[in-house]
This record gives structure tokens, sequence and C-alpha cells, in this order.
């Protein structure tokens, strides 16, 4: 059984930053940091810190692709869909992803176990194609392979390999 860290209360983590605009990005990425995502009750907190409407974090939220306002899986997969990926069939790893976890680009399954997303590119081309999981990086994949791993991980009810 792994252990689990105990997220420190927003408040904690936000009072170290001056209560000014130009700490917003940086109290998002912390936040997000210890909780994996920015849940409407942070978004809330950070406002009232700020003493900036709700609305106006919000839309730096969405405007970064960096910040995430859905919680993630515990298996978070990003598929690569750069050129070498794209010539060497990550459309392939994306349907098998698509199919096995029932997800689409975007969501997490209903058991909070699986999350799913694109990226412009890993910056491993030469494991094409490819994709990170978890921060761990899986190359030269093809559909089988994929649909292989997410059983396992499934099985496991985490990532192993």
């Amino acid at each position: 059984m792994e252990a689990t860290k105990e997220a420190r209360p927003i408040g904690d983590l936000i009072s170290k930053y001056p209560k000014t605009r130009e700490n917003l990005i940086s109290i998002l990425q912390e936040v997000q940091a210890e909780y994996g995502y920015l849940s409407r009750e942070s978004i809330t907190t950070i406002s009232t810190y700020l003493n900036l409407p709700s609305s106006k974090i919000f839309g730096v939220a969405t405007f970064y692709n960096q910040f995430k306002l859905k919680a993630p899986g515990r298996i978070q997969i990003a598929i690569c869909r750069g050129t070498a990926c794209h010539v060497k069939g990550s459309l392939n790893l994306l349907d098998a992803c698509r199919q096995s976890l029932g997800i689409e680009v975007g969501e997490t399954s209903r058991d909070g176990l699986f999350s799913l997303e694109t990226v412009a590119c890993l910056g491993c081309c030469s494991i094409a194609p490819a994709m990170m999981v978890n921060g761990k990086f899986f190359g030269r994949l093809d559909k089988k392979r994929v649909e292989s791993l997410v059983e396992t991980w499934r099985a496991a009810g985490r990532m192993t390999e």
C-alpha cells in the first residue's frame, strides 16, 4: 500500500505570496502542484486572497493549457500527436486508448483511475509513436501494446511497469 501525502490547506500554500495580481500564475501553479488541479473552491479562495473576481482567475486558468480544472485520473495518459508520432501512427494509439478507457481526450474515467490527453510533442521522436504516462515515456507502440498496458494498469488499479 502506497503512503499518500496529505495536501496542505490552500490558505497555507498561498499565504507566502504578497497579495498582488502579479503572483496569480505562481499561486495557481502551486495550488495545482499540491492538488493536481484547480478546484472551484481553490479559485474562490485565491479570488478572496488576491481581491480579484473569480471570473478573472478562471479566465487566466483557462487561457493557459498547463492548468486543469478537473481532477485528473491517478494514471494520466498523454498521447503525442507531433509530426513523427503522427506519421508513425499515434492516431491508432489514441483510438486504442479511447476505446479501452471509454473516455475522450480531456476526460477522466468514472472510477478516477485514468485521464487522457494529447500533446503537440513529447520530444522523443526517435521512439515514435510515443505516449507519456505519469511522467514515464513509452515508445515504439502499437495498438495491441497500448491495449495491453491499459489492461495491466486497470487490473493493478495503478500504474506498474
